[in-house]
């Protein structure tokens, strides 16, 4: 089955697509020595002080790379302030000064403080805004006191998915309308103008601060942090044990980037100036869906049993990509971009992998700390384990059959 344009598109809104064919569960083997060799633990090191520190504000710090980005900041020995609305109050390892104000709202009065009294940031680092107007009225009062602007946009915003091994220059979505008048809740009431607003989004950056805008097009964002358990499903499906329903024949390719990865390489793209446009997705060699979940069964000891199911057979029991099988889409027809864009530019500015099992196991102590209400409602992607018992059994039937 083919995928149109619009499900494409909303693959990284969404969650949604369709399936292509594929082949057996039989030709996995190669995939499990490729797995070996992603699973050694990579211990953290201490980040060394940066050459120059500077003054960096970011707008958000408390959702998923925020933290990461703060941390990191304050390690290289930046002086770092945020702004958001104050609803989350994260300890951080140092100080950070804060700054409240609500951008559905307009509402950037204590940034405008600060600049009254002559403040100027050397680097302003965008994490949440998914319209223009927010792009626009963060400009009103920024431009001419900050020195460059970063922004995290989405490989969304490319107007397609179909070819393989596309890079930054490929054609972007475009919107029907005036996206300046688009809001977050207009926005949220319907996800299909996702992929138009975020490359509309890019273009108002650039409108605003010319050759200082960097532009960030991640994929799938993971690791601790990550409330959409988008991959954490797949370390804990593991750790539990048993016969694990899987995508595919275990070739189609897969990308991601770890959020603590993101994050900390942000803040290097700010200290080297390095303005532009980057696909922000790892790792930094081919890495299909049977390696990945290998990788992930090797940081556990309950000895999962992987089978992996025809996509086409999934397709019939209404077993989606990206939704119940996360991270997952067919590597065929109208997807088959989707997981292979390029990422030569991001890695050639330093964006660096941690581990499969390094990833795997920090994703486990973030949702092991979580609220136990939270831990026991389950992942909140994935297949549901009856469902799964369920599309196994039929599956068993059908090759007895």
């Amino acid at each position: 089955m083919n995928l149109d344009r619009r499900d494409v598109l909303k693959l990284g809104a969404l969650g949604l697509a369709a399936t292509v064919a594929a082949h057996t569960a039989a030709q996995i083997a190669p995939a499990q020595a490729a797995a070996a060799r992603d699973t050694a633990p990579q211990p953290a090191a201490k980040p060394r002080p940066a050459e120059a520190p500077f003054d960096l504000l970011i707008l958000g710090g408390t959702g998923l790379t925020g933290p990461h980005q703060v941390r990191y900041a304050l390690a290289r020995g930046h002086r770092v302030t945020i702004f958001n609305r104050g609803r989350k109050q994260p300890e951080w390892p140092g100080e950070v000064q804060q700054l409240l104000g609500d951008r559905d709202k307009n509402d950037y009065a204590s940034i405008e403080a600060e600049i009254a009294k002559g403040r100027r940031w050397d680097a302003v680092i965008d994490n949440p805004s998914s319209v223009p107007a927010w792009i626009r009225d963060a400009a009103a009062v920024l431009k001419g006191h900050v020195g460059a602007y970063t922004m995290i946009s989405s490989l969304s915003a490319y107007a397609d998915n179909a070819t393989p091994g596309t890079d930054e220059t490929a054609p972007l979505a475009t919107f029907d309308g005036d996206p300046l008048k688009e809001t977050m809740a207009s926005l949220r009431a319907d996800m299909q103008k996702y992929a138009g607003l975020k490359a509309a989004t890019e273009a108002e950056a650039r409108k605003h601060f010319g050759d200082k805008t960097t532009i960030v097009r991640p994929g799938l964002i993971v690791g601790p942090g990550d409330d959409t358990d988008r991959f954490t499903y797949w370390p804990l499906r593991l750790s539990r044990g048993g016969e694990v329903l899987c995508p595919g024949d275990g070739r189609d390719l897969v990308k991601f980037v770890d959020a603590r990865d993101l994050g900390e390489w942000m803040i290097r793209l700010a200290e080297n100036h390095a303005h532009g446009i980057y696909n922000a997705i790892g790792p930094d060699y081919d890495l299909d869906m049977a390696a990945l979940l290998y990788g992930i069964r090797a940081s556990t000891t309950r000895g999962a049993k992987l089978t992996f199911v025809p996509t086409d057979f999934l397709e019939a029991q209404n077993v989606t990509p990206w939704g119940d099988m996360p991270v997952w889409v067919p590597g065929s027809g109208d997807s088959a971009g989707f997981h292979t864009r390029s990422n030569a530019k991001a890695i050639a500015a330093g964006l660096t992998f941690r581990s499969i099992a390094d990833t795997t196991a920090a994703t486990l102590a973030w949702f092991a700390a979580q609220p136990e209400e939270r831990r026991k409602a389950g992942p909140r992607a994935g297949i549901k384990p009856e469902r799964e018992v369920e599309v196994l059994a039929a599956w068993k039937a059908n090759s007895k059959g």
